[in-house]
Parts: structure tokens; C-alpha cells; sequence
């Protein structure tokens, strides 16, 4: 079977946060292997602004799961870790999303590799450059770096965990 590097967001809202974000890369095992993460930003709500701030961290990861069961292996988790679906955008205590799968660019009805949004998202694009600014989007060309340049990054700040 053959490896591909792959991006994750993680967000979350609801509960203890950090626990919540430790929570899902530690279930990322044993289908996807933890290469690097970075580091944790809270960030106002999108889309849907009547809710608590988010943590929000991108994880750099491996994994043998084709596209589709990739997918629901992370919806898997975040039904295990305690996500019950109710609206676009709503309060969660988990979200993980596929930001790229190696080079693959692919639709269908249930997946759009790359995250279709992902180049608007301050909350993805400030720790996903965290990781490595020079990746190129496959479908723009555009670095990571390029892509941030072009958002408001005022709503993201790093998250320093209270002692």
C-alpha cells in the first residue's frame, strides 16, 4: 500500500478544548501516524458567530487509507469523541478536516481534496504555515505562505494555555 502525506484541521469549541484537540491525535492512530503538529491558535468563530472561540491546530500526518476512507475514518472519530452533527458551522467538540492528500486533487460528492475553503481560512492558513509556509496548493500553485498573505489574520491569535 502506498503512503501519502496528508494535512488534518483540527478545531474544536465546546468543552475543555485542549483535552479535546490531545483527545483526536491520539486517535489518529493506528490509520494515521502523527508527523508533526503546530503549534494551537484560538481563533473567532466563521460563518456562524454566536459561539465560543475556537483552538484550532493543523497536524502534517501519513496515512495508507484511500481518500474516501480517510474521510469517514475521521468522522468516525469525531463521532467517538463525542460530535453530534447539527448545522453548518455550528459549536463542536471535534472537527477534523482534510486540508490536501499528497498531491491529489479530487470531488466528489462527499469530498473535495483540497479543502475547498481552505484558501480563506485564516484559522487553517496561520497554523497550517506554522508547519511549512513553501507547500504549494495543487490546484492555485500558490504557497501556504502566498495564501495567507491574502486573508485578515487579526481573528488568530496563539493560544498560550493558562498555568
Amino acid at each position: 500500500m502506498k503512503t501519502e502525506m496528508i494535512y488534518i484541521a483540527l478545531g474544536t469549541n465546546k468543552g475543555d478544548r485542549e483535552a479535546n484537540l490531545r483527545t483526536a491525535r491520539q486517535a489518529l492512530s493506528p490509520h494515521v501516524q502523527l508527523l508533526e503538529q503546530s503549534p494551537i491558535y484560538e481563533t473567532e468563530p466563521w460563518g456562524y458567530t454566536d459561539q465560543p472561540d475556537f483552538l484550532n491546530q493543523v497536524i502534517k500526518a501519513q496515512t495508507t487509507l484511500p481518500p474516501r476512507e480517510l474521510l469517514a475514518y475521521l468522522k468516525d472519530i469525531e463521532k467517538r469523541l463525542g460530535r453530534i452533527p447539527t448545522f453548518r458551522n455550528a459549536p463542536r467538540i471535534i472537527d477534523l478536516d482534510i486540508l490536501l492528500y499528497g498531491e491529489l486533487v479530487f470531488e466528489d460528492e462527499q469530498l473535495t481534496i483540497p479543502h475547498p475553503r481552505l484558501e480563506e481560512r485564516a484559522f487553517v492558513l496561520v497554523p497550517f504555515s506554522k508547519l511549512t509556509s513553501q507547500l504549494c496548493h495543487p490546484v492555485s500553485g500558490k504557497t501556504i505562505h502566498e495564501l495567507l498573505s491574502q486573508v485578515d489574520q487579526t481573528s488568530v491569535e496563539l493560544y498560550l494555555p493558562e498555568q
